[in-house]
């Protein structure tokens, strides 16, 4: 009888060390699938949304438009030099907080996002991304 007592104990002892862990595991499928699932339902609704007013609308240049209010593609281009300055001064900010707090490795964190920063920039003025920077760089080689 002590002996059972006793495994039980046990099996109760480690059962509970290993709820931690477990939790930790179920909660990290959790929330992809769980965004997965939003996604796929927000998605069906927009698709059934489009049906049903598709179905009482005669004009198709109406339809065309209802389209166009449910597409999410930006429309215009990546502005790199805009993104370029964020992330650089991200990168000085992680810099600066290792210097301040964390040491060697942030800073090494914070050189690194800087320099991608910079690189975008660099970048964003090699490759002209607006249609009045596309036109002038067309222009100026065509003076050429």
């Amino acid at each position: 009888m002590i002996r059972l007592r006793y495994i039980k104990k046990i099996i109760m002892q480690y059962q509970a060390e290993l709820i931690i862990p477990i939790l930790g595991i179920i909660s990290g499928m959790v929330v992809p699938i769980a965004v997965f699932l939003w996604l796929y339902h927000d998605s069906k609704n927009k698709r059934a949304t489009i049906i049903e007013i598709s179905k009482n609308l005669d004009d198709k240049s109406k339809l065309d438009e209802l389209l166009k209010i449910f597409d999410e593609r930006k429309k215009e281009p990546i502005d790199y030099r805009r993104n370029g300055i964020i992330t650089l001064f991200t990168g000085i900010g992680l810099f600066l907080f290792g210097v301040f707090f964390l040491g060697d490795i942030m800073q090494a964190v914070g050189a690194l996002v800087s320099l991608v920063g910079l690189g975008t920039m660099i970048a964003g003025y090699l490759y002209p991304n607006t249609s009045q920077e596309l036109t002038n760089a067309v222009e100026e080689f065509e003076k050429k």
